[in-house]
């Protein structure tokens, strides 16, 4: 059966020492917070550049809307949209490039990871737009891989907006009600780490699936 192999994916990523600093990101922004988030998460969200820490990003600023001048509702009316057109420009590359950004030996945008999204698209369709959502660095290229892979629009559409309120909504609610807790608005440096390592959970499970599987085959053998 063919999948899309996220643990093939982790192996040729940076490591997450490269992750800039959530709070420090944002307190850069002084006025302009809104802006920034804006342009970090549409950035993310398929203008391929993954490496920026979108998940945490979006629940530090919950968790520091006071002090930062702004409210959680300002995250979403700003958060959604950045989500939904950084989607929306990931798929429209795809489309307009398909096949000729990847490169058999290119290290991140490899023909064989799109043949296997091409294989997951045809098997899972709009879900993964929305599972997606919640795995830093698949996130940038699930749009891009819905418009190689010719996705009608329409449908994929439904489920980027769906997968975008899903995504900054439940981070932006995580973040508000972790921002009354002391402990966690003291040690958000430590918080911003969790969350990314949540994130990166469904990687870890794949390469542990892929490695019992590879086993299992070897001993049958």
């Amino acid at each position: 059966m063919i999948h899309w192999d996220l643990a093939a994916h982790a192996a040729t990523f940076p490591t997450l020492s490269i992750v800039p600093d959530a709070e420090k990101l944002l307190e850069s922004f002084g006025p302009w917070v809104l802006i920034g988030l804006f342009a970090v998460l549409f950035i993310e969200s398929g203008v391929l550049f993954p490496f920026l820490p979108g998940d945490s990003l979006i629940v530090t600023a919950a968790i520091l809307a006071g002090p930062l001048g702004i409210t959680w509702w300002q995250i979403l009316l700003v958060g959604i949209p950045a989500a939904f057109l950084g989607d929306q420009v990931g798929y429209f590359l795809g489309r307009r490039f398909g096949r000729r950004l990847f490169k058999d030996d290119a290290r991140i945008l490899k023909t064989s990871h799109l043949e296997e999204a091409e294989a997951f698209f045809r098997k899972y369709g709009g879900v993964s737009l929305v599972l997606g959502r919640f795995v830093p660095i698949v996130r940038t290229y699930v749009p891009l891989a819905a418009g190689t892979a010719a996705m009608p629009y329409r449908r994929f559409l439904l489920w980027n907006i769906g997968g975008g309120v899903l995504w900054v909504g439940s981070m932006t609610l995580v973040g508000a009600l972790l921002g009354g807790i002391p402990l966690v608005r003291d040690n958000i440096d430590i918080l911003a780490i969790v969350i990314v390592l949540v994130s990166v959970l469904p990687i870890v499970i794949g390469a542990v699936i892929k490695a019992r599987k590879s086993k299992r085959e070897g001993t049958q053998a």
